[in-house]
C-alpha cells in the first residue's frame, strides 16, 4: 500500500452527522469515531492513509481532506466499511515563494479591481490610510484577543457557524503558548478607529494556517475580510518566514480567489456495516440529495442571491 506516515491511533470521539440545510441545522446524529486528518502536506502528497485500529466503541472512521484520487482505494481498504462521502472539495492553498507582486498579479483584473477599491473606500473612512494591526507576541495576542472576540460575536461566523474565535481558557492558554514559541499571526482591520475584522493564524511548521477569520456585518458592501487578506498576504510575503498558506477543508469564494492552487478532496466517513448506521447513511443521502435538488431548482429560477440572504439572515 502507498501509505502515508502512519497516523497514530486516538480515541474515538462523538462526531455530529448534521442534517443541513445551507448554514442551518435541522437535526444532528452521534456517532463515535476515530479521526484521520490529514494536513495540506499530505494531501498534496497524495498518498493514502493508514487506519489505525478501531477500538469496541468506535463506529468507524471520519477521514478529512483524502484526495479524490484516493478515494476507491481508501474504501478498499477499509475491508468492508460503509463509505459516505460527507462532502468534496479543493483544499486550497497559497505559495509564498514567488513574491507579493507575483501573487496579486495572478489574480483575475477584475479581482485586483475590486480589491484595490474597496481598500481605497477603506482608507478614506480611516484618516487617507488603511489601519491595519499586526500581533504575534504574547502580550499583542492578548490584546488582539480582547478587541477580536466582541467583534466575532457580530458575526456570520459565529451566530451561524459556531466558528468565531475561542474565548475558552484551554484557546487561550494555546494561544499564548503557540505566540511565545514565534508560531502565531493575527491582523485586525479598523475602519474610523473601529475593529471591522480579524484574522487568526496558527502556524505548523514553515504552514500558516486559516484558522478564524470574520468581520462586522454593518461593513459587507466593503469586503473588509478580503482586503485584511490582501493585507496579510503583503506582510507575511514580506516577512519570508512562511512558505505556505493553508486555507484548509472547505470551498469558499474568498479561498479561489486568493490560492494559487488546490487539491481536489473528500470528507470521507468509513462506518461499521450495522444495522444503524446503514439506516444513518441512507437518511443523510436522501436528504442531501434532496436539498441539492431544492437548490438546482433555487439557482434555475435566478433566486440565488435572495436564498443567501436569507441564510445570513
Amino acid at each position: 500500500m502507498n501509505a502515508l506516515t502512519k497516523i497514530e491511533a486516538e480515541a474515538a470521539r462523538p462526531v455530529p452527522l448534521k442534517f443541513e440545510i445551507g448554514a442551518r441545522t435541522l437535526l444532528t446524529i452521534r456517532r463515535s469515531l476515530v479521526r484521520v486528518p490529514l494536513d495540506l502536506r499530505e494531501a498534496r502528497a497524495g498518498g493514502l492513509p493508514a487506519l489505525p485500529p478501531l477500538g469496541r466503541a468506535a463506529q468507524g472512521y471520519s477521514v478529512t481532506s483524502l484526495p479524490e484520487v484516493q478515494l476507491a482505494a481508501l474504501v478498499a481498504e477499509s475491508g468492508g466499511m460503509l463509505p459516505f462521502v460527507r462532502q468534496r472539495y479543493t483544499r486550497y492553498y497559497a505559495d509564498f515563494s514567488g513574491g507579493f507582486d507575483a501573487w496579486l498579479a495572478g489574480l483575475s483584473s477584475n479581482a485586483r479591481q475590486s480589491l484595490r477599491r474597496k481598500a481605497k473606500k477603506i482608507a478614506a473612512l480611516s484618516g487617507g490610510a488603511l489601519d491595519v494591526r499586526r500581533f504575534d507576541t504574547p502580550e499583542e495576542l492578548e490584546a488582539f484577543h480582547a478587541i477580536a472576540r466582541p467583534l466575532s460575536l457580530r458575526t456570520y461566523q459565529e451566530r451561524l457557524l459556531g466558528s468565531g474565535l475561542p474565548d475558552d481558557a484551554a484557546f487561550r492558554a494555546e494561544m499564548l503558548r503557540q505566540a511565545a514559541a514565534g508560531q502565531v499571526r493575527a491582523w485586525l482591520l479598523y475602519i474610523g478607529g473601529e475593529a471591522a475584522a480579524y484574522l487568526y493564524c496558527p502556524a505548523a511548521g514553515d504552514t500558516l494556517i486559516y484558522a478564524y477569520v470574520g468581520h462586522d456585518p454593518a461593513h459587507n458592501d466593503l469586503s473588509p475580510g478580503a482586503v485584511l487578506q490582501m493585507e496579510a498576504f503583503q506582510d507575511l510575503f514580506a516577512e519570508g518566514r512562511f512558505a505556505t498558506f493553508d486555507f484548509t477543508e472547505g470551498e469558499g469564494q474568498h479561498k479561489r480567489q486568493f490560492a494559487t492552487g488546490g487539491v481536489a478532496c473528500v470528507d470521507l466517513l468509513l462506518l461499521r456495516p450495522s444495522l444503524a448506521n446503514r439506516a444513518t447513511m441512507a437518511a443523510l443521502g436522501g436528504f442531501n440529495a434532496a436539498v441539492a435538488g431544492v437548490k438546482r431548482g433555487v439557482l434555475a429560477a435566478g433566486l440565488g442571491k435572495l436564498a443567501k440572504r436569507l441564510r445570513r439572515g
